[in-house]
C-alpha cells in the first residue's frame, strides 16, 4: 500500500492533522491515479483530500479501545527492523 498510509489510531501522542492529511493525500492519489492532478482536476482532487482527512479525523476520534496506546518510537524501530530484514541494510 502507499507508504504514508499508516495506522493512526491508538498512538501516544495521537495522530496529528499533518499525519492524517498525508495519509489522505496518498489515499486520493491511489484512487485517482494522479500523483499531481492537472489544473482541470486540482479543485476536485484537493476537495477529495479535505473530505477524506475530515472523515479520517471523525473515525479516529470515534474509535474506542481498552488497549494501551502504542509508543510511536517503538513502532518506528520495529518498522525499521522489518525493512532492514526485507531489503537489507543500506
Amino acid at each position: 500500500m502507499c507508504r504514508n498510509i499508516r495506522t493512526l489510531f491508538n498512538f501516544a501522542p495521537p495522530a496529528t492533522e499533518e499525519e492524517i492529511r498525508a495519509a489522505s493525500l496518498q489515499f486520493v492519489r491511489k484512487l485517482s491515479g494522479f500523483n499531481s492532478p492537472s489544473q482541470a482536476n486540482r479543485q476536485a482532487f484537493e476537495r477529495a483530500v479535505d473530505d477524506v482527512a475530515r472523515s479520517a479525523r471523525v473515525l479516529i476520534d470515534a474509535l474506542v479501545t481498552t488497549a494501551e496506546p502504542k509508543d510511536r518510537e517503538v513502532e518506528a524501530a520495529r518498522a525499521r527492523e522489518r525493512s532492514a530484514a526485507r531489503f537489507g541494510r543500506v
